[in-house]
């Protein structure tokens, strides 16, 4: 985490001292090779402009567009290689409208996806995250209004939640436990206290 820290901090130095345009070569992409998250791939007929934020020569932003019929350019997505290590690191989807729908990180810098943020309206609605070695999501967190409200998990790692955590106001509630591998709640923890100081009851 304080590496990709230190890298967005880097990237966002570079840009406020200004942008270098690179031309992109053509016709395809010129961003380097990596696993590509499901949804980020390549449309047809789709342009791509490389952004050199560092100043060393090389590209570290790909922005990628299509032409809309009035002939004005689209957002469509982006990629950045945060680290300067060559490979990308961070990947954003835009909604037809220019806001973030989607986010990508590599935060360990080891090719494949760590964490997945999705966006409503501007608004941060569920995050995965993968902090394994496969890249496969493990724990699924959801926003209410930018609050978490509920997390699951895959504790085993057969692929099915198995594990509930609700939260309230910033606490969490209570904890579901799958315990048959049925995908059902089997056991119930109440973790936070009720007014009276007693363990609050599970709904």
């Amino acid at each position: 985490m304080r590496r990709l820290a230190l890298a967005l901090a880097g990237l966002a130095v570079a840009a406020c001292a200004g942008r270098e345009k690179v031309p992109a070569a053509a016709p395809a992409p010129a961003s380097p090779s990596a696993v590509v998250p499901s949804g980020f791939e390549g449309r047809p007929g789709e342009d791509v402009t490389e952004y050199d934020l560092t100043h060393d020569g090389k590209p570290d932003v790909w922005k990628y567009s299509l032409k809309d019929a009035a002939g004005k350019d689209v957002l469509l997505r982006k990629e950045k290689d945060l680290n300067g290590d060559g490979r990308l690191d961070s990947w954003e989807k835009y909604a037809p409208d220019g806001a973030l729908s989607q986010a990508v990180y590599d935060l360990d810098f080891d090719g494949k996806p760590d964490e997945t943020l999705f966006y409503e309206k501007d608004q941060l609605v569920k995050k995965e995250l993968a902090l394994g070695f496969d890249g496969v999501p493990r724990t699924w967190n959801y926003y209410e209004k930018g609050k978490l409200v509920r997390k699951e998990r895959d504790t085993n790692g057969d692929g099915n939640v198995d594990t509930w955590e609700y939260w309230e106001n910033g606490e969490l509630d209570r904890i579901g436990v799958d315990q048959d591998g049925d995908g059902q709640v089997d056991r119930w923890d109440a973790r936070k206290s009720a007014a009276e100081g007693q363990p609050s009851t599970p709904k």
